[in-house]
């Protein structure tokens, strides 16, 4: 649960054919995939440099580890409903955790996902600016 004045990045996940195997449940990679979609997501709606080719910054926000914990099976049709915080802030990372919880509120997946700001001309880590911090700590716990 996100403590008072800590934000929440919330969306839903419609559950598609193409996420399912032959059995009609999601293919555990793909949720992973639904994981960078939603960081993605959250990186445009809030501004954030996910990947960013402005002249100047040029940064990248790449994944560098992830550990995830599959609690129960997600079967097509099914709307899950996300959410995202950010569980602490590196000199260059970013630790957020992502969980996805089923039509019934049931904790189908929880992950953890760690980000690095990179400068992508030197393809090196950088040090988060204090204005993108600032902007980030609002959704951390």
């Amino acid at each position: 649960m996100s403590p008072q004045g800590a934000r929440l990045y919330r969306a839903e996940v419609l559950v598609r054919f193409a996420h399912c195997d032959p059995a009609g449940m999601v293919f555990y990679p793909r949720y992973l995939e639904m994981f960078n979609n939603l960081v993605e997501d959250w990186c445009r709606e809030e501004r954030l440099p996910f990947a960013e080719h402005a002249p100047g910054r040029g940064w990248s926000l790449p994944t560098v580890h992830l550990d995830v914990d599959f609690v129960a099976p997600s079967v097509m049709g099914e709307v899950l409903s996300a959410a995202l915080r950010v569980r602490s802030l590196g000199a260059s990372s970013i630790a957020l955790e992502i969980v996805l919880h089923g039509p019934d509120g049931a904790l189908r997946v929880r992950g953890g996902v760690v980000l690095v700001l990179m400068d992508l001309r030197s393809r090196s880590a950088v040090e988060i600016p204090d204005d993108l911090r600032t902007r980030l700590a609002a959704f951390l716990e």
